[in-house]
């Protein structure tokens, strides 16, 4: 795939992320609850961001979206291949929920493969092993990790060229927010950092009670 079409595809995810946002920062105020928290650049979410999916947790079991986002959660997508954005992404989101552990906030953080041919359970939770304990791993059929990725708005393609047993995968990078009975309420990018993160992770957290 060329670089510039790349660019456009993975383009489509931003917009719908950018689209969510305007549409918070047009409201009025006081319908959002959340509206104190939310990043400066590109802030909130829609409910056209995030849904039901049906999943295959690290363990072996099916699970859903219900059985996942029992408390706040924080959300990537990604592979276990992945040379670098992936395992640096899920470092930093694990560093913030320790912050939030440490300040006495209750969250978790959750990965979700969209390499299903490569990622078993077994390969995920060796994975998120690697930076949390508590991290929830998932995969699944190829077709049920692409429901749970358009219903977050990611983008991800497989590279056709080189090795094929050693392919990489390109994928936006964004980081969730998802609350329990609410759903998706924000996101993150990758230039926050895990101090940034918890912190507004907690302000939702007190917003939500």
């Amino acid at each position: 795939m060329s670089t510039k079409s790349f660019a456009i595809v993975a383009g489509v995810a931003v917009v719908a992320l950018l689209g969510a946002s305007v549409w918070y920062a047009t409201r009025p105020a006081g319908d959002d609850q959340f509206a104190q928290c939310r990043g400066s650049a590109v802030s909130g979410g829609a409910g056209s961001i995030g849904g039901p999916f049906e999943l295959v947790s690290e363990d072996g079991v099916t699970v859903t979206d219900q059985d996942v986002f029992t408390k706040p959660t924080i959300l990537y997508f990604g592979y276990t291949f992945c040379p670098d954005v992936c395992p640096l992404d899920n470092a930093r989101n694990a560093d913030a929920e320790r912050l939030l552990d440490e300040r006495g906030y209750d969250t978790q953080t959750a990965f979700i493969s969209i390499d299903p041919d490569r990622d078993t359970p077994e390969v995920v939770k060796e994975f998120t092993d690697l930076f949390h304990e508590n991290m929830i791993g998932m995969t699944g059929s190829p077709e049920q990790v692409k429901a749970a990725s358009m219903a977050y708005k990611t983008y991800y393609k497989k590279q056709e060229e080189g090795d094929p047993e050693y392919y990489l995968v390109d994928h936006s990078t964004f980081t969730y927010l998802v609350f329990p009975e609410i759903g998706f309420v924000d996101f993150f990018k990758r230039d926050d950092t895990p101090e940034q993160m918890a912190d507004r992770v907690a302000c939702f957290i007190d917003a939500a009670k």
